[in-house]
């Protein structure tokens, strides 16, 4: 993921909307382990704290655990306040980690369909074994804070008529059986952990179940519906679909999403987990494809229909299909509210995506 013009501006809207000063007084002189650094939560977490270094001198240290450095860009690699550390979370290795930590913001674990059907078990892991590895450092460094990135999924399949999820429940089916269910049962185990070290040990451990979230950072290869389309887009195709498109989501852009989740980890809550969901974006599939071909009329495109008969469910998506979170916790309690649409976030996706397009022909060039 590169350091763009969308991206320094996310940053920035992120800081002022969460208050600098609230996350000033969480952060300044701190040290903050990051798990999943390359993802795109992890990634913003990281962009966002540097900015609060450059912009304040808030001698805020990152220590980023990954596998693959190279997904980093040079804005990251040749930071000081940035040490780089190499571990697998799924290893079965005890996790030592050198000098005091103060927060831990565990964000590693596949988002990809096509991985989750692919590797189940390693999926199940990263959230499972990960969550007890995370949660075992954080007891030991004795931190201020613990947030664990879990997902909409954990509710399953819901009840006949049953619109929305709240997080007093009732919760859906999950069928343990079904592999690529691996995610949904690996982020609830994780999050009875959570709970578990919040009673036991009385630590300030939280968890934030995500709904789509989409922008810069995400990958357009992984599978999932948001980033076919924009891999189409990007390269100038129509859009097919294969079904009717009738499925309805919600989609959240990365930036409001990241700003939720500051305010979870920074405020004293009585709660450990909250919903993390745009209501305002609610929309069908249909809708989403007919708003990417519309956002650059120069390209276009438009939305294509190829409905095979007797279609079934794709193998690398989930067992089960509906349900809105309810995000009425967060916005009551932390006054949380979403800033971007969908038009306007996807376009600012495109943007960040043809800047970093950009980027690499120019670093072809020089070489």
């Amino acid at each position: 993921m590169k350091y763009t013009k969308v991206v320094n501006e996310d940053t920035e809207d992120i800081i002022s909307y969460c208050n600098p000063d609230l996350l000033l007084n969480t952060f300044k002189n701190k040290t903050v382990f990051i798990t999943g650094a390359t993802g795109m939560i992890g990634s913003y977490f990281i962009y966002t704290l540097l900015k609060l270094n450059e912009i304040y001198d808030a001698n805020i240290k990152i220590k980023a655990f990954v596998r693959n450095p190279k997904k980093f860009d040079e804005y990251i690699l040749n930071n000081e306040n940035v040490e780089i550390i190499l571990g697998d979370i799924t290893s079965l290795e005890e996790m030592n980690i050198e000098g005091d930590i103060d927060y831990i913001i565990h964000a590693a674990s596949p988002a990809s369909p096509k991985i989750m059907s692919k590797e189940p078990v390693m999926t199940n892991l990263a959230n499972t074994l990960g969550t007890i590895k995370t949660l075992d450092l954080a007891h030991k460094k004795d931190v201020q804070g613990y947030l664990f990135i879990s997902s909409r999924e954990i509710y399953g399949e819901p009840a006949p008529n049953q619109e929305v999820f709240t997080e007093d429940g009732p919760l859906g089916q999950v069928n343990p059986l079904v592999p690529r269910n691996g995610y949904a049962e690996g982020k609830k185990a994780a999050e009875n952990l959570i709970a578990g070290y919040h009673e036991q040990y009385n630590m300030n451990a939280k968890a934030v179940r995500l709904a789509h979230t989409y922008g810069p950072g995400m990958s357009i290869t992984d599978g999932r519906v948001q980033a076919d389309f924009l891999n189409d887009v990007m390269h100038d195709r129509n859009i097919v679909l294969k079904s009717d498109g009738s499925s309805v989501r919600t989609y959240t852009y990365i930036g409001d999403a990241i700003k939720a989740m500051f305010l979870v980890l920074c405020n004293d809550t009585k709660e450990i987990v909250y919903n993390i969901a745009d209501e305002d974006s609610k929309t069908s599939i249909r809708e989403l494809a007919e708003t990417l071909v519309s956002i650059d009329p120069s390209k276009n495109l438009k939305l294509v229909f190829d409905l095979p008969e007797g279609a079934k469910l794709s193998k690398g998506t989930a067992s089960f299909t509906g349900g809105i979170l309810s995000t009425e916790r967060i916005r009551k309690e932390l006054g949380w509210e979403p800033k971007y649409s969908i038009k306007e976030g996807f376009a600012r996706t495109m943007e960040h995506l043809e800047e970093e397009l950009a980027q690499e022909k120019v670093n072809k060039k020089i070489k």
